[in-house]
């Protein structure tokens, strides 16, 4: 009997958590989430956790399993959930996966290389050094030791920038030979579906989630934070612009709006990451039927 991993992805806001559910149900399986900061249990509103309600419908894994205090990568996740999917198969023919980290979507489906851990003394100099240089050096020093990596990172994302720095210096080795190169065998089936509205509708379900955010106490979760703000978790969507509210620098209104506007240039990121895997199957948000019948009869062939 095949074994598959169905993979609910799509931008942040669209509405994955609840089809997820539906359909985990459907196949009578569970649920692995592969959103990087849902994973912290310090971090409950502002990543959108499923509610208790939710999360006793199905079993999920992967939802508050580490600390913000944890070091956690990529290929720390592709070894961890593979090492799950081994034991959830035994007893299932399908297990889901949701989220919108493209990078741990990628090392389930395809591995990453082995990435080499990082020495926390050389994570803490770097980061010192981000903060009193800024980000233009970290960028000159990356061009230098790694331009093909610097030709394609995010400029102006100074973790991408910071971890790739780190294994540089950490291995001698650009960090651009630790990438992806050739897919690693599975013992799985894959199946990607991704969910689509218009932009327009996604926005207002972005200002909307991240107006619930607030009311469900986002401010305080931040602020029991503040004093941690230089942690490179907390460097996240609804933290980040909460943490300079709190120095003085955008009133709380400016704050909110902030957290809207990078919100959607963030679900933007992500939808340009996924426009480029040609093995995803688009659907409208709210098409479940759809997009059920289309999984059973991939399951099925």
């Amino acid at each position: 009997m095949n074994k598959f991993l169905i993979i609910i992805l799509g931008p942040t806001g669209i509405g994955k958590t609840e089809i997820s559910i539906e359909i985990a149900e459907k196949l009578d399986t569970e649920i692995i989430s592969c959103d990087s900061r849902q994973i912290y249990k310090e971090l409950i509103i502002g990543t959108a956790v499923p509610s208790p309600e939710q999360l006793k419908k199905i079993q999920h894994h992967f939802i508050g399993n580490k600390s913000i205090y944890d070091y956690y990568n990529a290929s720390m996740f592709e070894y961890e959930v593979i090492e799950l999917l081994e034991e959830l198969f035994k007893e299932k023919n399908e297990v889901l996966m949701v989220g919108a980290s493209g990078l741990y979507i990628d090392a389930v489906c395809k591995g990453l290389d082995d990435i080499p851990a990082v020495d926390q003394e050389l994570r803490k100099k770097l980061i010192a050094r981000y903060k009193k240089e800024g980000i233009e050096n970290l960028r000159l020093q990356l061009k230098l030791l790694d331009p093909e990596y610097y030709s394609m990172v995010d400029l102006k994302n100074h973790n991408r920038i910071l971890k790739a720095l780190e294994v540089c210096y950490q291995t001698g080795k650009p960090y651009s030979s630790f990438c992806i190169r050739n897919n690693k065998p599975r013992n799985f089936e894959i199946i990607k579906i991704s969910l689509k509205c218009n932009r327009e509708e996604l926005y207002q379900r972005i200002n909307i989630r991240v107006e619930n955010m607030i009311k469900a106490g986002l401010i305080k979760e931040a602020r029991a934070f503040y004093n941690e703000k230089n942690i490179i978790t907390l460097n996240t969507v609804g933290y980040k612009e909460l943490f300079e509210h709190f120095e003085g620098k955008f009133t709380l209104d400016e704050t909110i709006e902030l957290i809207k506007r990078n919100s959607r240039r963030y679900a933007k990121r992500q939808f340009s990451w996924f426009a480029k895997d040609k093995e995803i199957n688009w659907f409208h948000s709210d098409q479940k039927n759809e997009i059920l019948e289309f999984v059973c009869n991939k399951i099925c062939q």
